[in-house]
């Protein structure tokens, strides 16, 4: 295997720093096993199945999913966030969190790493939003209004699903069967599983999920055409990490001034010599910013590298 396949495939596979997608399934499950804890804790007090999870979703996982009431919602406000890393069974969480890991595995390939959070949290927000309005909009939901909520990443997965589809629709996967599968087929084949998945047919859940997939494609036609909606996202999170960062510039000094300006040594020095660090730096910037953010010299190294 060519030295920049291995040593990429090796960072995606155990992550690196600041990679986003590793961090998002990480927070999912934490929260998961937190809640598990929480609930086997309570089974101490409770010996029968149906009481205990009527007890549990009452007392504890109320709190942390999205309820359908809009009064609710002005209670409990911090819902809207907490809901989309909040799950009620252990395979919706498996499989949110493998075709999580699959299309953002794709996605952090093809437009580097600081896009996987934001599409994540557009695509669960509009979801949010789709499902109040559908449940407070249609009368026949009226009477499931007061205890219908709704859990899980199932609407942020399905924005990461559709925005890497529109970034590449004819990205193959498995190469080694007749040239690949189209990503476009694996996208439909993802659709049509979890829409055929929501239990009873129920058209809020629908419309939450079809938002998020519509809000994640919206997200990549505006990037492409010279948007970002994430940049403030990820100017937030850049600044509360700089928080706790004690290597941060201090206020008011000039950068420019000290490390180009003022340096004793030339700002970059040009060797013809593939190095190992020269290498780990071009492949945290595929990381950081996809392949294409790649000058022509760097992917000659990378070329160079393969080589040998």
């Amino acid at each position: 295997m060519a030295y920049r396949e291995k040593e990429y495939k090796r960072r995606l596979l155990t992550g690196q720093d600041n990679n986003a997608l590793i961090i998002l399934i990480a927070i999912h499950l934490v929260v998961f096993v937190i809640f598990f804890f929480i609930k086997t804790m309570m089974n101490l007090q409770h010996e029968k199945e149906q009481e205990l999870t009527q007890v549990f979703n009452e007392r504890i996982l109320s709190w942390a999913v999205l309820p359908a009431s809009i009064h609710k919602i002005g209670s409990r406000p911090w819902t809207i966030l907490t809901y989309m890393f909040t799950h009620d069974g252990f395979w919706n969480l498996l499989t949110n969190m493998l075709w999580l890991w699959g299309f953002g595995r794709i996605l952090q390939d093809l437009t580097g790493n600081r896009k996987i959070f934001p599409v994540f949290l557009y695509g669960a927000l509009a979801g949010a939003i789709a499902f109040v309005l559908t449940y407070n909009l249609l009368d026949s939901l009226r009477d499931q209004l007061p205890v219908a909520f709704l859990p899980g990443a199932s609407a942020g997965v399905m924005a990461i699903a559709i925005a890497t589809t529109a970034v590449a629709p004819g990205y193959r996967l498995f190469p080694m069967l007749n040239g690949g599968i189209p990503l476009w087929i694996l996208t439909a084949i993802y659709v049509i599983i979890d829409l055929s998945a929501i239990p009873g047919r129920n058209p809020a859940f629908y419309a939450a999920h079809l938002a998020g997939g519509f809000t994640g494609f919206l997200f990549m036609y505006s990037y492409r055409r010279g948007h970002d909606w994430g940049n403030w996202i990820n100017n937030f999170f850049d600044w509360v990490t700089n928080l706790f960062n004690p290597d941060k510039p201090r206020k008011g000094k000039d950068i420019k001034q000290e490390l180009f300006y003022r340096s004793p040594g030339q700002p970059y020095k040009k060797t013809p010599n593939v190095t190992e660090q020269r290498i780990d730096e071009i492949l945290d910037k595929i990381s950081q910013k996809g392949f294409n953010s790649l000058s022509e010299e760097e992917k000659d190294l990378l070329k160079r590298a393969s080589q040998k």
